[in-house]
């Protein structure tokens, strides 16, 4: 199949791609810069041309700023906020004006779709919840609800903590842990939903070549485990101690709104609908994960 992916630079992005690639499918990449497979586009300034994304198969949408990168001031919320909504908005638009369309779109969404939620188990069929993040989401989720409505197939995968060596959240605590400096972060009995890059990667290939599926997924490992006891197992891991807990007040004042929303909330995650669609994970426990992704 010919495959159109937004993000195709980022983390999951490139491991995508290359997934892809592996199994004969020809990948293009809409992006800001020129390069070889790449085709442009600016969401800022509303910029993509339809007839350069007539008769691809298939969209995977996988474009967003990232959420962790520095704290979250206004204008960072804005530009989080607009990556996301402004990029869908214009594909979803050009898609609909084209001849040829393509017969599925992939959308990344997220778990902070669901906000603060305490032990509460969350399925794909729980309400959102409140806050920065989840207003995104929903945003975010509808904003290509046009493409559904014109009869593509169109999927939300409402992704969890990636974890991966190459970057996102596992990269940024290896130095920390290794030096012995893990440990709690608030109370540590936040729930961290966190996926396996693999485990991620191939949901995403899962959700575009089975045509009966549609609808919103949820893309985490079946465990969801409270953030001290993630701790723990990554600490026995890297054979260190993980000792000196981070309060939540301190966090707080290091990282602002930032730490509440994706540090110290609880999102208890299931991925049900996935699990019911036959899906099986390669990682579905954390042990088994890092196993995979420190091994040297």
């Amino acid at each position: 199949m010919k495959i159109l992916i937004t993000g195709g630079s980022g983390l999951v992005g490139r491991k995508l791609i290359d997934r892809l690639e592996e199994a004969g499918h020809d990948c293009r990449i809409l992006s800001r810069s020129p390069g070889e497979k790449r085709i442009q586009w600016d969401p800022d300034a509303e910029v993509l041309k339809a007839g350069e994304i007539e008769a691809f198969d298939g969209v995977i949408h996988l474009a967003g700023e990232n959420i962790a990168s520095g704290r979250w001031t206004e204008n960072a919320k804005r530009r989080i906020y607009d990556s996301r909504i402004k990029g869908s908005e214009l594909l979803s638009r050009t898609i609909q004006q084209l001849e040829n369309p393509p017969q599925f779109f992939i959308s990344a969404s997220a778990i902070g779709y669901y906000g603060n939620r305490g032990n509460e188990r969350l399925t794909e069929e729980s309400p959102a919840g409140q806050g920065f993040l989840a207003k995104t989401c929903v945003d975010w989720e509808a904003s290509v609800q046009g493409l559904k409505d014109r009869g593509l197939r169109v999927c939300w995968l409402r992704i969890g903590v990636v974890l991966s060596p190459d970057g996102g959240a596992l990269q940024k605590m290896l130095l920390p842990f290794k030096l012995g400096l893990g440990g709690r972060l608030g109370d540590g009995k936040q729930f961290w939903s966190w996926i396996d890059i693999e485990d991620l990667v191939r949901s995403l290939e899962y959700l575009a070549f089975n045509e009966r599926l549609e609808g919103v997924f949820n893309g985490t490992a079946p465990e969801a485990l409270p953030q001290a006891e993630f701790g723990r197992i990554l600490s026995k891991k890297l054979k260190r101690p993980a000792i000196l807990p981070a309060p939540a007040w301190g966090l707080k004042l290091l990282l602002g709104e930032m730490a509440e929303a994706l540090l110290l909330s609880s999102a208890r995650v299931e991925p049900t609908r996935l699990i019911q669609n036959g899906f099986q994970f390669k990682y579905p426990r954390l042990e088994d994960s890092l196993e995979h992704l420190l091994r040297s």
